[in-house]
């Protein structure tokens, strides 16, 4: 099981390093001049000359990517055109919140979304599995951006029960929470279903049944224990979107993140900002893939002797 970890995190360098790439060719091949950016549309062309040779941004292409890396490797992610601080500073003192909006967004989405998805199963064809169906398929097709206003709308303006803006006490988590999680929970709600309705028509289904145990005891012991694996998956796969998604949701109920700093930046053309804010939710998105792999060991003991 241990080197089965290494291993994976082995394979994580090259996708870092695609990552980098693909980042740091974006932002290269972008209009606009950093030196210029940072000094400003009237400094004189010859401190704008030297500002460039000074951020080596006269080498090749190939030498900029390689001191790209290389500086990343120590934490260094460049400094901002706006601020004029450390951008690996800048990102720590704003992750936090993004990880605790995209962890109660996620743990909503699964509370919500794995029991609708086993009583659609189990109910088929019933008022409740047409309900989650409907459900989901809203959750599914309901932009993210646009409900969030609307949320806004309903709950702040109208009624006035929940604050429209902020991060600071839990009041201020409910819409931005509920904002995220619809989408996901809807993914999660439907990927149980089908994984459920594959797995009760199996034979060990019905002999447990013909046994006379308890359809709770078959439902929760026998079938979701065989069903989780696809849906650790996209559980897994959610948690990373969460991560990207909630760069909307943090700028429409103004929260102080991670996804709000790099609308600004992008705005702004703050390239190291971009670059390290994509590439700190590249690295988060592999480690939650990573973990998903790890977590199939402890469900399903078929894997749990491969890895042996």
């Amino acid at each position: 099981m241990h080197k089965y970890i290494l291993r994976r995190l082995g394979l994580l360098i090259p996708v870092i390093v695609g990552v980098m790439f693909v980042i740091f060719t974006l932002t290269y091949i972008t209009d606009g001049d950093p030196a210029t950016l940072m000094l400003g549309d009237q400094a004189p062309p010859e401190d704008i000359a030297a500002l460039r040779v000074e951020l080596g941004l006269e080498d090749p292409f190939f030498v900029q990517f390689a001191r790209y890396i290389v500086n990343v490797a120590q934490l260094d992610f460049g400094t901002s055109f706006t601020s004029r601080r450390p951008v690996f500073d800048e990102i720590i003192a704003r992750l936090p919140t993004t990880l605790h909006l995209a962890t109660m967004s996620i743990i909503l989405a699964v509370v919500l979304g794995v029991p609708l998805g086993i009583l659609s199963a189990t109910k088929q064809y019933t008022i409740f599995d047409n309900g989650a169906t409907v459900i989901g398929l809203l959750g599914v097709s309901i932009p993210t951006f646009w409900l969030g206003l609307m949320f806004i709308l309903l709950f702040s303006v109208n009624l006035g029960w929940l604050p429209s803006a902020g991060f600071g006490t839990p009041v201020h988590w409910i819409l931005p929470s509920f904002t995220i999680a619809l989408m996901s929970m809807a993914i999660i709600m439907r990927m149980t279903r089908s994984s459920m309705l594959e797995v009760i028509r199996q034979d060990y289904i019905r002999t447990a049944r013909a046994k006379g145990q308890k359809e709770s005891a078959i439902i929760f012991r026998h079938a979701l224990k065989n069903a989780l694996i696809p849906v650790i998956t996209v559980i897994g796969l959610q948690f990373g979107m969460l991560l990207g998604g909630a760069i909307l949701t943090e700028s429409i109920y103004a929260i102080p993140g991670l996804g709000r700093f790099m609308v600004d930046a992008i705005a702004r053309r703050d390239f190291p900002v971009i670059q390290g804010g994509v590439l700190l939710i590249a690295l988060a998105f592999s480690f939650v893939n990573l973990l998903v792999d790890v977590l199939y060991s402890y469900i399903d003991p078929r894997i749990r002797s491969q890895y042996k």
